[in-house]
């Protein structure tokens, strides 16, 4: 946790030290992220940063876990305006091509995902997705049980595997565009949203046989 003192913050200046911290954990990680550099583009002195939290991987942690808080913020916000009249697949796929919109409009929280996702130190791994990992079960968990109580997903669904299947797309599907090596199927990687359109909505497709209560 932060201290008070970062509570007691300017909002302004605040949200002027996230920020660079997005840009520069996002741009080299936990490992190689400077302090330094956060401290000069945050225009203050880098003894201010330990003022406000206790040492490097905690900064990091509370960046992350941000980070994962606005990303929620705004894809919940655009999901409740989302089309429930269809099929659960159906849906699935405008639900994924937004989150495609999301993430090809909000480079930093882009950026802060992949260090999250792709950072190789185990434990720091651990504790900056764990936020994130939280927030995909809030969000996904009361979704699925939704459309099971609609009687538009199978009855027999094992929402453990639809909710683990989901968490392990859906970062896919944010990063795999922006990122090389990640995606040597889908070919994803270099294409603006309107031409992931088709191809998320194609794989979406395939997963119909998982959910579609006729199947």
């Amino acid at each position: 946790m932060p201290t008070s003192t970062w509570f007691r913050l300017n909002p302004d200046k605040r949200e002027r030290v996230l920020q660079a911290a997005q840009r520069e954990f996002g741009a080299h990680g936990y490992s190689t992220g400077s302090l330094n550099t956060i401290a000069r583009e945050a225009d203050i002195a880098k003894g201010s940063l330990f003022q406000y939290f206790d040492d490097k991987l905690e900064f990091f942690t509370y960046v992350a876990e941000e980070t994962a808080r606005r990303i929620r913020d705004e894809i919940v916000e655009g999901i409740a305006a989302s089309d429930f009249d269809q099929s659960f697949t159906h849906w699935l796929g405008d639900v994924c091509c937004l989150w495609a919109d999301y993430f090809a409009s909000h480079p930093l929280e882009r950026a802060v995902t992949a260090a999250m996702h792709l950072e190789i130190d185990n434990t720091v791994r651990t504790l900056v997705r764990e936020p994130s990992n939280q927030h995909y079960r809030a969000s996904i968990t009361p979704l699925l049980a939704r459309w099971r109580e609609r009687g538009d997903v199978r009855p027999d669904l094992d929402e453990n595997a639809a909710l683990a299947l989901l968490m392990l797309v859906l970062p896919h599907l944010a990063l795999a565009p922006y990122y090389d090596g990640l995606d040597p199927i889908l070919n994803l990687r270099g294409k603006p949203p309107e031409e992931q359109y088709p191809i998320i909505r194609s794989f979406v497709a395939t997963l119909t046989p998982i959910f579609d209560p006729k199947t």
